[in-house]
C-alpha cells in the first residue's frame, strides 16, 4: 500500500512539474505567430475603427503582427462563438463589449455561450452616452423632457425611443429610463445606429440614448438634433458644452457608459493571459493610440491589473443582468 502511495505521489509530482514546465515554455514562446483580433462587426464601423487604432501598436508590443478579422452577425455572437470554438491558446483575441458578451446571450435564444466563458484581459476604451432628442421636441433640458414625456403619456401619446436592436444596450437604457421614471415609452428598434439617427433627424422617433460621437456636435449646431445631456456623473472637459445627467433634478443617478475590452477564452493558460495583458497595457500608454481613440470620442481608461479586470467584468455582468431582469427582457 505504501509503495502504491509513493508511486502515485511521484506520478502526481511529475505531472505538476510537467504542467509548470509547459506554462514556462508557453510564457517564453508566446506569441510565436501572428495574433488575430476578432471584431464582431463589419469593417467601417466604430468597433472596426477602435481595432485599427490599436492593432499595429499592439503588434509591436507582442513582436508579431496583429491581424484584424471582421465577422458580423447576430449582435456579435457569431464572432464570439467562433472564438470559443477555437483553441484556448491566446492567438485569437476578441474585441467585445456588454452588447455581445452580456446582453446578446440574454436576448437571443439561439446563443448558447455565457458571459463567463470569456475572460477580460484589459479594458481598451469607453464611450459616453448622449441623450439625443428630435429637433422639434419642445424641450431643452432633461427635466423638461421628462415633464413633457409624462404629460404626453397621460394623453395617450407616449414618446418613442430608438435602439440598434432588441436586447441591445440602448434598448435596455430606454426601457430602464421608462421604469425608473414611471413614464410609459415605446421602443422602436433599428438595425443599426445610422438608420436610427436618420429617423431621429427626420422626426420619426422622439429620442435616442446613443454612444457619443463628435458628429453630434455638428448635428446640434445645424439644428438637426438636440443633445440634452451626457449620461455622466460630472461634466467632462471634452464635452463641457453639455450638462451631465447628474445636473438634472429627476434622474441624477442615471449614469451609464459602454466599454470595449479585449477578451480570451476563460481557460487560456495564465502565462499567455499575462503576456497579452502586458502588451495591451503598454499599448494603452502609446501617444498615437491615445490620439486615434480620442479623435473618435473614446475615453481611455486607466490600465487595470488582471484582478481588477476580472472584477470589472464580473461587476459589469451583474449590472447588465440586473437591468435586463428589471425590464423583463425575454430571449427571442
Amino acid at each position: 500500500m505504501n509503495a502504491r502511495i509513493r508511486i502515485k505521489t511521484l506520478v502526481a509530482g511529475a505531472a505538476l512539474a510537467a504542467i509548470g514546465m509547459t506554462g514556462t515554455a508557453i510564457a517564453q514562446t508566446f506569441p510565436a505567430k501572428p495574433v488575430t483580433l476578432m471584431v464582431p462587426y463589419p469593417a467601417g464601423g466604430l468597433s472596426d475603427v477602435i481595432a485599427r487604432s490599436v492593432n499595429n501598436t499592439l503588434g509591436k508590443q507582442l513582436g508579431q503582427p496583429v491581424v484584424i478579422e471582421n465577422l458580423g452577425g447576430a449582435s456579435g455572437s457569431i464572432a464570439a462563438q467562433k472564438v470559443l470554438n477555437g483553441p484556448s491558446d491566446g492567438y485569437t483575441v476578441f474585441q467585445g463589449s456588454p452588447n455581445e458578451l452580456i446582453l446578446a446571450p440574454l436576448a437571443i435564444s439561439s446563443i448558447k455561450f455565457r458571459s463567463e466563458d470569456f475572460r477580460l484581459v484589459q479594458m481598451i476604451a469607453t464611450a459616453q452616452i448622449a441623450f439625443l432628442v428630435k429637433k422639434d421636441l419642445p424641450v431643452n433640458t432633461v427635466d423638461e423632457f421628462l415633464d413633457h414625456a409624462r404629460k404626453a403619456a397621460k394623453e395617450g401619446k407616449a414618446l418613442t425611443f430608438a435602439s440598434v436592436g432588441p436586447g441591445s444596450f440602448y434598448h435596455l437604457l430606454g426601457e430602464h429610463l421608462s421604469k425608473v421614471t414611471g413614464i410609459p415609452m415605446i421602443h422602436v428598434p433599428y438595425k443599426g445606429a445610422a438608420p436610427a439617427e436618420q429617423d431621429l433627424m427626420a422626426g420619426q422617433v422622439d429620442f435616442f440614448l446613443a454612444p457619443y460621437g463628435k458628429k453630434y456636435d455638428e448635428m446640434q449646431k445645424q439644428g438637426r438634433v438636440k443633445v440634452l445631456a451626457m449620461l455622466n456623473s460630472e461634466r467632462l472637459e471634452s464635452v463641457k458644452q453639455y450638462p451631465a445627467i447628474s445636473e438634472s433634478k429627476q434622474i441624477k443617478d442615471f449614469t451609464f457608459k459602454i466599454w470595449t475590452g479585449y477578451f480570451v477564452k476563460k481557460d487560456t493558460p495564465e502565462p499567455v493571459v499575462t503576456a497579452l495583458h502586458k502588451a495591451i497595457s503598454a499599448t494603452l500608454g502609446d501617444a498615437g493610440v491615445h490620439q486615434a481613440l480620442e479623435a473618435n470620442s473614446q475615453l481611455l481608461p486607466r490600465p487595470q491589473t488582471l484582478a481588477e479586470a476580472d472584477k470589472a467584468y464580473t461587476d459589469g455582468t451583474q449590472q447588465f443582468r440586473a437591468i435586463a431582469k428589471s425590464i423583463g427582457l425575454q430571449a427571442q
